[in-house]
């Protein structure tokens, strides 16, 4: 694709998240190449939320938050209660507000 000054713009990454039931986590593919995941637990209503990495090979490129952003719509879509007990996911739900009334924050958070 060229941009107006007739260079060629860099193609953006095709940025996939799926949820991968048999592994309980929730994975971001950059193209082919898994680049992290999020991982959790079912009880009941409730999808508990206990480790999210991005691999090195993908720091600053803002793939935990499309990650988070994906896992967490997932989640809302099917009726279940987000449990944050994961750092990363925890804090990415207090920069969104809109996705409090489907979050049970644990006890001391």
């Amino acid at each position: 694709m060229l941009a107006g000054n007739g260079r060629t713009e860099p193609q953006k990454e095709k940025r996939v998240v799926t949820r991968n039931e048999d592994k309980s986590r929730y994975e971001i593919f950059v193209e082919d190449k898994l680049g992290g995941f999020a991982e959790y637990r079912e009880r009941g209503e409730n999808v508990i939320f206990t480790h999210t990495e991005i691999d090195d090979a993908f720091a600053g490129q803002g793939l935990g938050s499309k990650l988070a952003s994906g896992a967490i719509a997932d989640v809302v879509q099917r009726g279940k209660t987000i449990v944050p007990l994961c750092p990363f996911i925890a804090a990415y739900l207090r920069k969104h507000p809109e996705h409090d009334a489907h979050v049970r924050w644990p006890e001391g958070q």
